[in-house]
């Protein structure tokens, strides 16, 4: 019984500290916010166009993708800091890097969204 009562422990603990990194990007990542913005503007257009099962799984695959790359985007940038206080060439590149895959994360989403509502909106006209 003392292993299963750790077990449950350390798995609440896993939770908790996740949500605390998660929560530290929400309170301070200016750019996760867009994302969360763009996403409920994505979920009310979603709703009013009755989009079927498959084009909603897409959406919130294609939502959580580009919010997850954002998570991790911060994660590095706090690691580049804590490695690489002062300016480093290549630290800001790596920060760039970074960065850059969280565009790619937000251009698939756009474009996801263009194939999705293009053609529903177009049939309003």
């Amino acid at each position: 019984m003392c292993l299963f009562s750790k077990y449950w422990t350390r798995l609440i603990k896993a939770f908790v500290y996740a949500l605390r990194g998660l929560l530290y990007v929400i309170r301070t990542q200016h750019n996760f916010h867009i994302h969360i913005l763009a996403a409920m503007v994505v979920v009310v257009a979603g709703l009013v166009f009755d989009l079927s099962t498959g084009e909603w799984i897409i959406l919130v695959i294609t939502i959580f993708i580009v919010l997850s790359a954002e998570v991790f985007n911060t994660a590095i940038e706090r690691l580049v800091d804590l490695v690489s206080p002062d300016y480093n060439k290549l630290a800001g590149l790596v920060k760039d890097i970074a960065a850059g895959a969280v565009l790619l994360t937000a251009i698939m989403a756009v474009i996801v969204g263009v194939i999705i509502f293009l053609p529903k909106i177009l049939a309003l006209f």
